[in-house]
Order: structure tokens, then sequence, then C-alpha cells
């Protein structure tokens, strides 16, 4: 049963990865390379390399990645670099595969492509990296880097994406490079936002005397609440702080719980970029060896 669940969970990944990888694909070959503009990592060289001398994009962010994905085999393991091969050899065939969108360019206006190009680009890396794959690219320098220097990965990847901006407004003139400035903003805004996921919730912290009721009210209104152990530093008395998390929709109600039943409640409303389990979000695709090691006994005589 465990084993089934493993390789529904693997491929459901892969499939994931795979739409990533689409959706980025086109997203560059709809709006990014017709209007002129590059992206980040080996791709972004790659397209330079295309606009001067028009080698096929994909084949040549793939031949790019080869002495990379040998230095993470090296430095890395074996485990990391098969995921990183197999999203790599994904991305690669995706662009040249959609290469024909170029002559379907939706917009003439390069400030849109800039935008819609990293928008687009942005949910396609962050399905790929929420389904914890790689493009390869400089995520890998930044890996090596990050392992052996302890250096923030994001920094070492925005400066190896500073050089290619470098070359690229000495190339092609300043404008193209500030668009594709405003594109790797989008890229980031939105790929962060795919990772954190969509399902945004509020983490409320209560503090007050009559937490039983509070919990009991709140209860009443088809949320579940926990218990948490407090104590106060001053005073050294002991009491429950209610943890409660809900939707956005339901602070509101939550608040005027708490007000009404005592108005010296102190509250803490905080935001839950993404929460799993009943009565939320299911949980996403576990790792196999976890669950080799933590799977349920009823799995486990099911199995």
């Amino acid at each position: 049963m465990i084993q089934l669940r493993m390789l529904e969970h693997r491929l459901l990944r892969y499939l994931g990865i795979t739409l990533g990888c689409l959706i980025a694909s086109c997203s560059i070959n709809l709006f990014l390379v017709p209007a002129h503009l590059l992206t980040g990592g080996a791709t972004g060289i790659a397209i330079i390399v295309y606009y001067l001398a028009q080698l096929p994009i994909g084949l040549q962010t793939f031949a790019y990645n080869i002495p990379l994905l040998a230095a993470a085999w090296k430095t890395l393991g074996r485990g990391y670099t098969f995921d990183v091969i197999i999203g790599t050899a994904i991305f690669s065939f995706c662009l040249d595969f959609t290469r024909f969108l170029n002559a379907y360019a939706p917009v003439n206006d390069i400030m849109l492509a800039a935008i819609f190009g990293g928008v687009f680009n942005g949910i396609g890396y962050g399905i790929v990296f929420r389904m914890n794959g790689s493009t390869g690219g400089f995520d890998i320098i930044g890996a090596i880097v990050k392992k052996y220097y302890s250096l923030n990965m994001g920094g070492v990847i925005f400066g190896f994406n500073c050089l290619i901006m470098l070359v690229a407004g000495f190339l092609f003139g300043v404008a193209p490079a500030m668009f594709t400035l405003i594109c790797m903003y989008m890229n980031a805004m939105v790929t962060d936002k795919v990772i954190a996921g969509f399902n945004s919730r509020k983490a409320v912290l209560i503090v007050s005397n009559q937490s039983e009721h509070i919990a009991e009210a709140i209860m009443e209104v088809g949320r579940g609440v926990t218990f948490l152990h407090g104590q106060g530093a001053f005073t050294r008395r002991e009491r429950n702080v209610v943890f409660v998390v809900v939707t956005l929709t339901q602070v509101a109600k939550i608040k005027m719980i708490a007000n009404a039943i005592d108005r010296d409640a102190f509250m803490i409303i905080m935001s839950a970029n993404e929460v799993m389990g009943r009565g939320f979000s299911s949980p996403g695709i576990r790792v196999g060896n976890v669950i080799k090691r933590y799977g349920r006994k009823d799995e486990e005589d099911e199995g």
C-alpha cells in the first residue's frame, strides 16, 4: 500500500514538474523572445546566443547544464542531481518544442511582454519548485556555493543574473536590459506566491482569563481550537492560550467573539501562507523515505 502511494506521489510530482516547465517555456517563447527580452540563469545565456546566432534555446540550455550537473553529481550527491537532470531535460525539451509560439506573440508592447512574461514564468517556475523540482542552471551553482562557502543561495543567483544583465545591456542596449529586470522582478514575486500557496489563512493567538469560554464560542461557529500552555513572565500565572487558524472572512468573527467575552483579551493575528490538514487543504506530496519510516501502522498492515 505504501509503495503504491509512493509511486502515485512520484508520478504526480513529475507531471507537476512537466506542467511547470511547459508553462515557463510557453511564456519565454510567447512573450520574451518576440520582445527581445531575457530571463535569468543558463536559459538567459542561451537566449543571448540565440539572438546572435539563432541556435536552439532548449538545446543550448541543456548543453550549458552538463558541466553544472557533473559538478552537482560530485559535490551534492546523486539524489539531488537525478531530480535536477530530469527537470533540466524536460525544460530544455519544452523550450524547443514550443519554439513555434514565437510567431504568435499576443502583445507588441515591450512593457506588457515583460510583465506577462514574468508572471507566467513565475507560475511555471513556482509549480516546478513547489513540486521540489529544479530546472538546473544557476540553482546548481548557488547550491554548491552555499555548501562550501555558506553564502546565501538567492544572493549568489542574483549576482550571476546581474552579470547577464550587464552583458545584455552592452550587446543590445540599456532599455531591453531594464525591461528584463522588470520581468525578473515579476517572475520572483509570482514564484514566491505560488510556492507559498494561494490558500492564505490567518493564525490567531488569544491570551485571556476567559480562554475556555472564548474557545467554546469559536467552536460553535465551526472552527477548531487548540489550547497552548502559557505563563505570565511577571505574575507567573499559568493560563491557556487560544490558538485558531481561520479564513480571512472569519477574522472579524473571532475578534467580535473575543471582545464580547473579554474586553481585555490580548490578541495576535498573523498571516499563515499555507495551511494543510483537516478543514483546510490536503497535504502535498510526501518524501518517500519519510513515508517508509513513519507510515501509519494500519497502512503497513494493509501492505
